[in-house]
């Protein structure tokens, strides 16, 4: 106990970023420091970065016992992993152990969807693997289909999972937790607006050696980095806020994720990865195929 006392001590005088988010989280404050306290050691480093990345929200309502739970299991599903080795701890903390993606309800999701769908993804090898055979089979599993007649665009996990329906948004948000669980880096992206106007679309990206995408509940055999909005993602414009293309970070960004159910709220960090899907990233380790689709060929959130 005394040495967990001297270590919020030691955070709250060596680090101002830390007591900030103290002074942030007002009268929840106790639940935040029983986070850092009853940390173990070894997941000590991954709590410090959720605690000073975590949106403000969530600092004044969220409990200790929820982050630590959350904690644990990201780390006991990174450390179970075929292919944690290729896993850096930076591309652990931003898109295996954050709990939530944007705004979406907090659901304790994490154990449940390890129980559900670590049998699915026993045979896999690889990220790319896995995350083929949970967008081929966890949809089906707990009976989520895409509907423009669902309750509203940001569902959470279980929201989804209730109504039966999810927009893109919703399942894109279940298919990165669902990937996160087993110990897959995966993080939600899309475009607030294609270049013809035509809507939005939300999809999922994940780590592989690089980033590659799939769309949820859109699964394209056992390939990757091919969709049906392949041809208008080709069309996007970098560093455009409406035509452009985002993913979603929990790291510091001076870019915010466009929610654009939320449209005044800039809370959540983005990178603009328009670059890989415009066949312009010289660095992108996966191939571009461009496919036509029709005109009005866009999905609502």
């Amino acid at each position: 106990m005394i040495t967990e006392l001297f270590l919020v001590l030691a955070l709250v005088a060596g680090g101002g970023e830390f007591q900030k988010q103290l002074d942030l989280a007002g009268d929840n404050r106790f639940e935040i420091e029983q986070a850092i306290r009853e940390v173990p050691e070894t997941q000590k480093a991954g709590m410090e970065w959720l605690l000073t990345h975590m949106p403000e929200d969530d600092l004044k309502t969220l409990t200790g016992e929820f982050l630590l739970t959350n904690c644990n299991q990201a780390y006991e599903a990174w450390e179970s992993a075929p292919w944690k080795e290729q896993i850096t701890e930076e591309v652990f903390f931003d898109c295996i152990l954050p709990y939530a993606n944007v705004n979406e309800r907090r659901d304790d999701w994490r154990g449940d969807f390890n129980e559900r769908f670590s049998g699915i993804i026993a045979s896999a090898k690889t990220p790319t693997e896995a995350t083929v055979l949970l967008n081929q089979t966890i949809f089906n599993l707990v009976d989520v289909h895409y509907s423009t007649k669902r309750p509203k665009a940001d569902q959470s996990p279980f929201e989804s999972i209730e109504a039966g329906m999810a927009s893109c948004t919703g399942l894109s948000i279940l298919l990165v937790d669902a990937c996160r669980s087993v110990g897959v880096p995966a993080r939600f992206a899309g475009t607030p607006l294609w270049y013809n106007d035509s809507g939005n679309h939300s999809w999922v990206e994940f780590w592989d050696d690089g980033w590659h995408y799939t769309g949820g509940a859109e699964p394209t055999g056992d390939r990757v980095d091919e969709s049906w909005f392949d041809g208008s993602a080709s069309k996007a414009t970098k560093g455009d806020p409406q035509h452009a293309i985002f993913a979603v970070t929990w790291n510091k960004s001076e870019q915010h994720f466009p929610l654009i159910w939320l449209p005044n709220v800039q809370t959540y960090g983005a990178v603009d990865v328009t670059d890989r899907y415009t066949g312009t990233d010289a660095s992108a380790s996966i191939p571009i195929r461009v496919r036509a689709i029709s005109e009005d060929g866009s999905r609502a959130i």
